[in-house]
Order: structure tokens, then C-alpha cells, then sequence
């Protein structure tokens, strides 16, 4: 099995160092404490790693900057082509977090995305977007329109020697993926680039992959109030509950439709829905699955419900079940972009 070293210096955020009397307002725990000063903590639960990678995985890794302003960056991710000519697809890959916590840099996602690209055999660009509570949604959203729009703009301007992965990627092969709440960012963006942005042309979005979409309501589902999570578990109702005050606008509640779609969002290409059996969004992405094809009059969401795991548990869980479902979650990813 490859290994990632982890350097313990590497950060690409500066740590600022405050004064520790404080009114706390929210709290996860382990992952981030918001104060009433508007200060955040969040503690580093999940090691941050550079972009190196173990040769044998045929993947080159590196960083660019997508706006320097905002600190938007993402992570690529770029397979060894074997045929030679052939170009890739490309996956814009927005990582979890509840919208608060998570990085691009996080051990756990830049292992999962290597073998990913890897196995699948396709470019993957990972996405480190702007977190709440400090810039609350759409800043999510806008940071993932910019980011295609980027691309875009690279392609019509031409590789060079810093943008040599351009000539890997088949630009008319192009899907917004992502986990959690990743999956979240993947489909509002995958809407408003549709009704703010219209013609991307030379890039053409083929689909959507949604894993464990965060998505949510002020009514609950049976899988919200009964499945029974671990205390450790990645995502609990009140963890839930938690991370849509920090993140929707102040003035909305869980009915918004950022966070319970309803399903009458567009045109949108087709989706691919990952759902996890022991997750307590179980219910409620089996609901959206149900709404956008009834509304579309035809199927545009396929999905597949994995056995016997929880939420993320292609990233944080290392169990032999989890291990085994994650080789299929792969494979199904595989499937629909080939």
C-alpha cells in the first residue's frame, strides 16, 4: 500500500494567535468553535499534507492559485496517459466539511482524490474554497462558478509551461463532483452556471456525482430522527443542525432552497447519486433522486445506495467494509465518466 508522509510544518493558512476569553456561540467538537467576537477556531483534527505523491501511483500532484484576493487555490491531480493522444476527462472536486471545516490539503481527501484519478484514470482538480461561518453562502457557490470560469479562460488563452496539464484534459468532458457538502457546491454551481453564466463553450459539463449530498429541511426524515450514529460518527443531526446556522444567511432557515432543493432548479445534465445505507442523509438524497426525476419527466439521476457505511466513509473511515465499498464507490465514478 502507497504512503503520503505528512509534514507537520505545512500549513497554507498563518495561525493567528488571540486572547482566550471568549463568549462561545457554536461549538462541533474537535472541529470548530465559533465565538461571539466572530472569531473561529478550528482545531487540526485532519492533518494538511503537500501535494507530493508516492511514484508508483502514476499521479503528478500541484497547487495553483485560482484568485489571490479571495485565497481560492485547488489541488491538481494528473494521471499518466498511456495512450499516447488521448486526452482525460476532468473532475472539478469540491470537498466536505459542512461547509465550515476541510481542505484541499486534508491527508484524507489528497489520498482518496490520487487513487481516484488514478484508477479512474482522469484529471482532477480539488477545489479549496472560502468556509463559513466567516463567508457564509453562496461564497461557496461563487468560489466554484469562479473556478470554472478560470479554466475556461486557460483554455481559450493556451497552455504553457505552468498550465502544461491543460493538454490532458478533454474540455467536452468536464463533471462537478463532490462529498457532503462538497456535493452541495457541486450541484448549486452546476445551476448557476446554467442561469448566470449560459455558454461555456470550449468547456462542456457532462454530468454531476454527488457522494452523500449535504442537503437538508426543516422537517425531518426517518433516517434523520432514527438511524442511530456513533458519537464519533462524521455527521450527527445536531452536527447538522449546527453547520447550516453557521453556513446559510443569517436571515433564512433549512427550507431555503441552498440546502432543500426543490428540485425545479433547471436544466441540468445528469447526476449520479451515491448514497450511503447507514448515513442519516439516507432519506433525503433518496428524496431528491425521486423529485428531479418526476419533475424532469424523464430519469437525469441515477443511484447507487452502498452497504453497510456511513457518512464519508471513503475518507474517514478505514474499516475493511469501508475500504471494500470505497474500491466500488471508485468504479461507479469510473463508470459514468467513461
Amino acid at each position: 500500500m502507497t504512503t503520503i508522509t505528512y509534514d507537520p510544518n505545512f500549513n497554507l493558512q498563518k495561525i493567528k494567535e488571540y486572547p482566550q476569553h471568549k463568549v462561545l456561540l457554536e461549538e462541533i467538537e474537535g472541529l470548530i468553535k465559533v465565538y461571539k467576537d466572530g472569531h473561529v477556531e478550528r482545531p487540526q483534527i485532519v492533518p494538511n499534507v503537500t501535494n507530493k505523491l508516492p511514484l508508483e501511483l502514476g499521479v503528478t500532484s500541484s497547487d495553483v492559485v485560482i484568485d489571490r484576493y479571495t485565497n481560492i487555490w485547488a489541488r491538481l491531480y494528473v494521471p499518466k496517459i498511456l495512450c499516447q493522444g488521448n486526452k482525460l476527462p476532468m473532475l472539478i472536486y469540491f470537498h466536505g466539511g459542512g461547509f465550515c471545516v476541510g481542505s484541499s490539503s486534508w491527508i484524507c481527501y489528497h489520498e482518496f482524490l490520487a487513487k481516484l484519478a488514478s484508477i479512474a484514470n482522469c484529471v482532477i482538480m480539488s477545489v479549496n474554497y472560502r468556509l463559513a461561518p466567516e463567508n457564509r453562502l453562496p461564497s461557496a457557490y461563487d468560489d466554484g462558478v469562479k473556478t470554472i470560469v478560470w479554466i475556461r479562460q486557460k483554455v481559450l488563452i493556451g497552455s504553457n509551461e505552468d498550465y502544461w496539464w491543460l493538454n490532458k484534459v478533454n474540455f467536452s468532458n468536464i463533471y462537478l463532483v463532490g462529498d457532503s457538502a462538497g456535493g452541495n457546491i457541486a450541484y448549486n454551481v452546476a445551476i448557476m452556471l446554467r442561469s448566470k453564466i449560459g455558454d461555456l463553450k470550449p468547456i462542456t459539463l457532462k454530468g454531476i456525482i454527488l457522494i452523500q449530498p449535504f442537503f437538508g429541511g426543516e422537517s425531518r426524515t426517518y433516517s434523520e430522527k432514527y438511524t442511530i450514529q456513533p458519537p464519533r460518527s462524521a455527521l450527527t443531526l445536531a452536527s447538522a443542525d449546527t453547520y447550516w446556522r453557521l453556513a446559510l444567511p443569517t436571515e433564512v432557515n433549512r427550507d431555503h432552497p441552498w440546502c432543500n432543493p426543490i428540485g425545479k432548479e433547471g436544466n441540468i445534465p445528469g447526476i449520479l447519486v451515491c448514497i450511503s445505507e447507514l448515513d442519516i442523509l439516507r432519506d433525503r438524497n433518496l428524496e431528491f433522486c425521486s423529485t428531479l426525476n418526476r419533475v424532469s419527466n424523464k430519469k437525469v439521476v441515477e443511484y447507487v445506495m452502498f452497504k453497510g457505511v456511513g457518512h464519508a466513509f471513503q475518507v474517514l473511515s478505514k474499516s475493511q467494509v469501508a475500504q471494500t465499498r470505497t474500491t466500488e464507490l471508485i468504479e461507479q465514478i469510473k463508470g459514468f465518466i467513461s
